[in-house]
């Protein structure tokens, strides 16, 4: 299915895999690299902070969401982000709350599908995912990430506080088939999900599926009781070993995670912000659904970018360089929703 849009045509993209050439070459001076070496070369864009899952870690069951009147147009995100191609971006990936929540969310798909970037990507909770994988299909957004916190309908919605297992199940397995690059995210809790690790590695053997376990971080509702739930990655690995294999892969140097293949044939992985914290080749920053550029997930430092004119970026930008911080942040007080996680 073909999706008629008003926007600018989608045409091909000028780079080559495999590099990080692009053909229409950047300027050494353009490339955003701070005073600890780290260039920062991927996005994430929150297209609003709504969500409509209560996943207990996440959000209390009574949370006030930001008024939509303060959501940046899809025309800005559009500008931004092709503002900051011209500083070496090669990465955007679309965030929430959870995206397709936004009415416009179809529109900054297509827009952000202009954009000369190497890879555009999406995190969703996949609760409505099958009703747009047909027109991500025509976009240029081929990498899905879906957070799936258990295989067990009634696990799940106890965590979750949401009766939507067999949409977001339905959904990975669509996705897949259709061709999409698909990860599943696994926040993994003592007590909570601990027990379906080796379910988890089945499920990616059978569906060739890579599934990445995350650690509880120190945010919003999981402050209070993080200790109580965590397991440290290096805690899980050595749970597995005791019946697989574990052959580790080769990474990007400013990868989130670490990977390794199981000799079942699994894909997995294990993002370790608090145990294995990664901002010393943090290549990241986020842009708030209300125009915010922030420097770091777990800091409110940022500038408001919305509405700039792009002359000023590189005074702006100077002061986001700046702003990134090398030591891991404790803790935040504010939601994963609130912050583009």
């Amino acid at each position: 299915m073909k999706i008629k849009n008003n926007f600018k045509q989608v045409k091909p993209f000028p780079y080559t895999f495999g590099t990080n050439k692009m053909s229409n070459k950047i300027s050494s001076k353009k490339l955003l690299i701070d005073s600890h070496k780290r260039r920062i070369r991927k996005l994430r864009v929150s297209l609003l902070d709504a969500c409509n899952f209560r996943c207990f870690y996440c959000l209390p069951k009574n949370v006030k969401f930001m008024n939509s009147s303060k959501y940046i147009s899809p025309l800005e995100i559009e500008k931004i982000c092709s503002t900051l191609c011209d500083y070496g971006l090669e990465q955007v990936r679309i965030t929430g709350g959870e995206p397709t929540l936004r009415k416009e969310f179809r529109e900054i798909v297509l827009r952000l599908s202009n954009l000369k970037v190497k890879k555009l990507g999406l995190t969703t909770n996949g609760s409505k995912l099958m009703g747009e994988l047909n027109f991500l299909k025509d976009s240029r957004c081929k990498h899905i990430n879906i957070s799936l916190d258990s295989l067990s309908k009634d696990n799940f919605k106890k965590i979750t506080r949401k009766d939507s297992f067999n949409e977001v199940y339905s959904s990975i397995k669509e996705a897949k088939k259709l061709g999409f690059i698909v990860k599943v995210n696994v926040v993994l809790m003592k007590g909570i999900n601990d027990h379906e690790i080796f379910d988890f590695i089945k499920f990616s053997s059978e569906n060739d599926i890579e599934v990445r376990f995350l650690e509880v971080m120190q945010i919003g509702a999981a402050y209070q009781f993080q200790n109580d739930l965590f397991i440290s990655a290096d805690t899980a690995i050595s749970k597995i070993k005791e019946q697989e294999h574990l052959e580790k892969e080769i990474i990007e140097h400013d990868s989130t995670s670490f990977n390794f293949r199981t000799q079942s044939g699994a894909k997995i992985g294990f993002i370790a912000p608090e145990s294995k914290p990664f901002c010393g080749s943090c290549s990241r920053w986020r842009l708030s659904a209300d125009g915010f550029l922030r420097a770091c997930l777990m800091s409110n430092k940022g500038v408001k970018i919305s509405n700039t004119d792009p002359s000023q970026y590189d005074n702006l930008l100077k002061l986001m360089l700046d702003m990134k911080p090398i030591n891991k942040i404790q803790h935040v007080a504010e939601y994963m929703n609130q912050i583009g996680g």
